[in-house]
């Protein structure tokens, strides 16, 4: 089961990607590719194959694994915090 993505964890994300978007995106293909080959691959498979804006896609994506990971973090901190 996914995380629940929270507004501030989303306005975080947002925040930082609308700073300079395709520096973001450069960022995100760097860090996915070393933190996840497989899913940087299917992003980048899945841009290539459609008609629509490779760069658009790729963005969406890494917005998405972005936000999931935030909110993946903080749920496993609350559950570290409910333990001790």
């Amino acid at each position: 089961m996914l995380p629940i993505i929270s507004e501030e964890n989303a306005a975080e994300v947002f925040n930082e990607i609308f700073k300079d978007m395709p520096a973001w995106r450069k960022k995100m293909i760097h860090y996915i590719k070393d933190e996840n080959p497989e899913i940087n691959t299917a992003i980048i498979e899945a841009a290539n194959q459609t008609n629509l804006d490779p760069k658009a896609i790729a963005l969406g994506a890494y917005m998405a694994y972005s936000l999931i990971e935030l909110a993946m973090k903080d749920n496993d901190s609350l559950m570290n915090f409910q333990e001790g």
